[in-house]
């Protein structure tokens, strides 16, 4: 499904949802390895700290290769669910079985806060972006 996006006066959401042939496993240590994300994420310029709870990262998304976003681990479900954020917004990935076999991954984003409204028309859409980063997930996932 490709991404699509909602925006409110406060706060804008962008969603993605891939149907994968893996396991949730598979998915999983694709999306917690973080020095492995750049080699099959285009999207990521780089990703330094550890992705498991309660870890740190600093992530720079070729959105804004010039800004280092530094964020915190807020979830850690293994092979299920994936946050993390910092005080403008949470980035949630989901792995959910599929009956027939495989997994359906959903990447949601919310940002925004009190101020958002002064700065939401200088943040570029996150749909192309989003959408690529489904077609890596699964390509990767998917490798041999």
């Amino acid at each position: 499904m490709p991404a699509t996006t909602t925006r409110r006066f406060f706060s804008r959401e962008t969603r993605v949802s891939v149907d994968i042939a893996t396991t949730a496993d598979r998915v999983w240590r694709l999306l917690t390895d973080a020095t492995a994300i750049p080699r099959w994420n285009s999207t990521v310029v780089s990703i330094t700290g550890e992705i498991k709870p309660a870890g740190r990262i600093a992530l720079i998304s070729t959105l804004d290769p010039k800004r280092t976003f530094k964020l915190t681990v807020k979830v850690f479900e293994p092979g299920r669910r994936l946050v993390w954020g910092d005080a403008m917004g949470r980035r949630t990935y989901e792995i959910m079985p599929r009956a027939g076999g495989g997994v359906t991954v959903t990447m949601h984003e919310k940002i925004g806060g009190p101020v958002f409204p002064l700065f939401a028309h200088m943040i570029p859409s996150f749909d192309a972006s989003f959408d690529q980063f489904a077609a890596d997930l699964k390509r990767a996932a998917e490798a041999p």
